[in-house]
């Protein structure tokens, strides 16, 4: 069943996939494509093909492991879910991703189990060797829900990563036990699965901007209603007010379905659609949200509804994605369609819209669609974009300049570049039980011709710890050779 699916996909065409950005115009594609066949020259810049073959020649070198997974279909997010055991070479772990199919079956959340390898057990030669074309031993999926439309988003809660948001093309959030819910077979015309809880109060489709709080199970969306909605999870445990219980045929097939929750607020300031949200790292109360309006805005719910702060042009384009540093949260990124990530501090920032970024971060050659803060180290983040690449960044290292840096050092602070990806990397989630990997997605139907690329992989420690670590471990091990050396 699943290898006829890639050739279904291919005869009834592509879906609308990624971030759906805005088409480019005409002229830009002419211009392209002119850039391309030109006197027949070859263009200057290597092809995804050369560059791939590249990266994967280097990836012994670069990586402590890394697991590639070819996906059936393309996905647009994933996430890590809890850790399920530890052992001495490696761990089990939950990873959420989501399918994104053609119709011939019908999109799905998946559930899968994943073998994360511990540091400095995997050997260089079995690094290197993976196929393309393969799943990943080390990806086993283990249960699969029918998920009512496309899986745009996942989010997890954090009090209890058992618990996902979902976003779809609708104006509701779906909320899912995934642990309780049944497994299901994706097979064409089977009923979707029953959310455990649905959470209404858009008035128009949500369907990228989703984030749920640390400190309190809360959950905040936004839309093409230019609204941000908040809501708390626990309104329904508790039995609060709020809770609304639909009748036989009253609302969608949806929310008659099971039951649904209500707002705690809704938010309104932007112009545009917004394209994420994320909380504050100490108060379920504040979060920030970005949008096509190209706006960053502050809100704090319990002053008001409209806007605490409102950067007006926090990029030259739209926004898509932003995040709030859970170590200092003084700090905000946000990545846009301008193909640069902005570092904001929010002490910096007035109530008229008057502030500038503290770092502008020029390392994309296309639209940024994906910005985390690591888990691990304060001033590290993750950026990733259209252009395939993922980005890892250290702040710390640009020496905290207010200028802007100059065309020399447009790239300061990057320090790792991943490149197994051959098509836009539209999500990534570091992995908060296992320091420095990384899970990341990207939807490569319009290189390869196939669904998707899962890749799991960890950077060599070589490359992030510091200078005098590093070269005080080569002289032991450069004692070590000469010792061994002078036994034989």
């Amino acid at each position: 069943m699943e290898s006829s699916q890639p050739q279904q996909q291919q005869q009834q065409g592509p879906k609308k996939r990624g971030r759906k950005p805005k088409p480019k115009d005409e002229k830009d594609q002419q211009q392209q494509s002119a850039g391309k066949t030109k006197e027949g020259k070859k263009s200057q810049q290597p092809s995804v093909d050369e560059k791939y073959t590249q990266w994967k020649s280097l990836v012994p070198v670069l990586y402590d492991w890394l697991a590639n997974h070819n996906l059936v279909w393309p996905s647009l997010s994933c996430r890590w879910g809890p850790q399920l055991e530890q052992a001495t070479y490696k761990s089990r772990q939950r990873l959420y991703l989501s399918e994104q199919t053609d119709g011939s079956v019908p999109n799905t959340l998946v559930i899968a189990n994943c073998e994360v390898v511990k540091p400095r057990v995997a050997a260089a030669e079995h690094i290197s060797q993976f196929n393309e074309e393969a799943r990943s031993p080390f990806v086993k999926k283990y249960k699969t829900l029918i998920h009512p439309g496309e899986v745009n988003r996942i989010r997890e809660l954090p009090q209890n990563s058992k618990i996902v948001a979902t976003h779809t093309d609708s104006p509701d959030v779906l909320i899912w036990d995934v642990e309780a819910q049944p497994n299901r077979h994706a097979v064409l015309g089977a009923t979707h699965s029953r959310p455990d809880l649905i959470l209404t109060g858009h008035q128009d489709n949500a369907e990228f901007a989703l984030a749920m709080c640390p400190t309190e199970p809360y959950v905040i969306s936004g839309g093409k209603d230019k609204s941000v909605v908040l809501w708390s999870i626990q309104d329904h445990i508790s039995g609060g007010s709020i809770i609304k219980q639909n009748k036989p045929g009253e609302g969608n097939d949806k929310a008659a379905e099971g039951p649904s929750v209500g707002p705690r607020g809704i938010f309104c300031g932007h112009e545009d659609t917004v394209e994420d949200v994320a909380f504050s790292p100490s108060s379920a109360q504040e979060f920030c949200s970005v949008g096509d309006d190209s706006c960053l805005i502050l809100w704090d719910a319990r002053v008001a509804t409209n806007p605490a702060v409102k950067v007006e042009k926090a990029h030259d384009a739209d926004l898509h994605c932003v995040d709030w540093n859970r170590h200092d949260d003084n700090l905000i990124l946000t990545g846009s369609a301008d193909t640069t990530v902005c570092l904001f501090d929010r002490r910096n920032l007035t109530s008229n819209g008057v502030g500038s970024p503290i770092y502008k971060f020029e390392g994309h050659k296309a639209a940024v669609l994906c910005v985390q803060w690591s888990p691990d180290k304060s001033s590290v983040f993750g950026s990733s974009a259209e252009d395939g690449l993922l980005n890892i960044w250290d702040y710390d290292k640009v020496g905290k300049k207010v200028d802007r840096p100059s065309k020399s050092s447009s790239t300061a602070g990057l320090f790792f570049q991943h490149a197994g990806h051959r098509d836009k990397v539209v999500d990534f989630h570091w992995n908060a039980s296992d320091p420095w990997t990384i899970v990341s997605v990207s939807d490569d139907c319009d290189t390869t011709g196939g669904g998707g690329t899962l890749q799991i992989w960890r950077m060599s420690d070589l490359i992030y710890r510091p200078e005098e670590e590093v070269l005080a471990e080569l002289e032991k091990f450069k004692s070590h050779v000469i010792s061994c050396a002078g036994k034989t």
